[in-house]
């Protein structure tokens, strides 16, 4: 069998370093140079011929940088003979552009998928995509990950017997049920229509949440609107307690701090599949690991066996 190397990018170093210490393979360095013309320069530092090659990047902030970052490192493993390449991408930023909602728009999923391709990816593994179209925006092989009995073990440690599970809006209804399975809890979603990046109106909620405990499940919470727009219906519908859960933690705009100043939110849980400096965490604010899922889908792809085994 071939031999395997695993490279980790500038986007999540950590990360990266907990992924391969769970695989039992050495991190290889990857070095990045800028030139005073602010091009870069990508150097894989160990032997890629004739190996399985995994490059570890999730696309998060400063996402441009990270993903040319990222498309240097495909073509660097291209050039030097690897056999096959995987993309290992906890977080693909560009999902959120799925769709033409508006004339005259870019289809940055797409676009950016093909991109990947075209560097030399040769498999994508990634986790929880925004919308499950996004697969499709893929001409090589994807490998979609979930993080639901990540976060449905954590939960499992509070009395439950008077939980619910909300979804923010009904696209996440599949999630939400399943969620809900696990917990073995009832599940509630919200109506919500989006007019903005910044800016969502959920106009109800259908599924029984009064004098209820509530965990919130979401994908990824950027500035965190859909979150407090939800919170004020919930507000109106009189339940107990709020949890918030998401897969993808990006708390932009102080968004993290503004949560945690809800007095009815008594928790906050994100996985690490974007990096949140411990300068930034909060007291609320609990992260959970992805790393062993990810070891466990990468050792599975490099001996040929089944990743859709591991749910």
């Amino acid at each position: 069998m071939r031999e395997i190397a695993v490279f980790g990018g500038s986007a999540h170093p950590e990360l990266a370093a907990e992924i391969s210490q769970h695989l039992a393979v050495p991190l290889s360095p990857v070095r990045v140079i800028r030139f005073a013309n602010d091009c870069l320069e990508v150097q894989l530092q160990a032997n890629c011929r004739e190996r399985d090659v995994f490059l570890i990047q999730p696309l998060v902030p400063p996402v441009q940088e990270n993903l040319v970052e990222l498309l240097l490192m495909l073509d660097a493993a291209r050039g030097a003979s690897a056999a096959r390449t995987t993309v290992v991408m906890p977080f693909y930023a560009y999902a959120r552009s799925d769709k033409k909602d508006a004339p005259r728009i870019s289809i940055g999923g797409r676009l950016v998928a093909d991109l990947l391709a075209t560097a030399g990816a040769g498999r994508v593994l990634t986790m929880q995509l925004h919308a499950p179209q996004v697969h499709g925006f893929f001409s090589v092989p994807v490998d979609h990950l979930h993080a639901l009995r990540e976060l449905a073990g954590h939960f499992r440690q509070y009395d439950l017997s008077n939980t619910v599970v909300v979804s923010p809006d009904l696209g996440r209804a599949k999630d939400a049920a399943e969620f809900a399975r696990l917990l073995g809890v009832g599940v509630a979603f919200g109506a919500k229509q989006r007019y903005a990046d910044d800016r969502v109106v959920i106009s109800a909620i259908i599924g029984e949440v009064a004098d209820r405990d509530v965990i919130v499940l979401d994908d990824e919470i950027s500035k965190g609107s859909t979150i407090f727009e939800l919170l004020d219906r919930l507000r109106e519908q009189g339940v107990r307690s709020v949890r918030i859960a998401c897969t993808h933690g990006i708390f932009a705009n102080s968004a993290l701090e503004r949560i945690e100043e809800q007095p009815d939110v008594a928790e906050i849980v994100s996985t690490n599949t974007v990096p949140i400096p411990m300068n930034k965490r909060v007291p609320k604010l609990c992260v959970l690991s992805v790393a062993p899922v990810f070891a466990e889908a990468i050792r599975r792809i490099h001996n040929g066996e089944s990743v859709s085994t591991l749910f």
